[in-house]
């Protein structure tokens, strides 16, 4: 599994998981993420906390470190965009592919919109802020 295709391949397989499994908790469904985002139902804000008390734990058995550095002045403002346009379209980058995969073609709208933005970053941040991208690669 070292080679370049043995990668891939466990990416791909982990990616089809992956989806499988956020399909089927509901993160793919536009109106579950509303009642989420509305405090209607708590159950997907529960997978979530689950999900991220599992890879902590992950992380801390495998003694992953965080990488120093990678908190920059764009990052609260990044997140809060990012957490706006979650609530409001009903997916982060990954849902919205997801959503077309499963015949939800209104998503191409947020995939439209997902690439339009990351430009737009790119060029504002070029031109106005200048910031270090870290890890995200603007």
């Amino acid at each position: 599994m070292r080679t370049r295709g043995g990668v891939l391949l466990a990416n791909i397989i982990a990616g089809l998981g992956l989806g499988y499994t956020v399909t089927n908790i509901g993160f793919g469904d536009y109106a579950e993420l509303n009642r989420m985002f509305t405090f209607q139902d708590l159950r997907m804000f529960l997978a979530f906390a689950g999900a991220v008390g599992i890879i902590v734990c992950v992380f801390a058995l495998l003694r992953v470190r965080r990488t120093p550095g990678r908190i920059h002045a764009g990052v609260i403002p990044g997140a809060m965009l990012f957490g706006t346009g979650w609530a409001i379209s009903g997916g982060c980058p990954a849902i919205p592919i997801i959503q077309v995969s499963s015949g939800y073609l209104p998503a191409l709208v947020t995939l439209v919109g997902v690439v339009v933005g990351m430009r737009l970053c790119r060029w504002a941040n070029g031109r106005y802020f200048q910031l270090d991208s870290g890890s995200c690669g603007v």
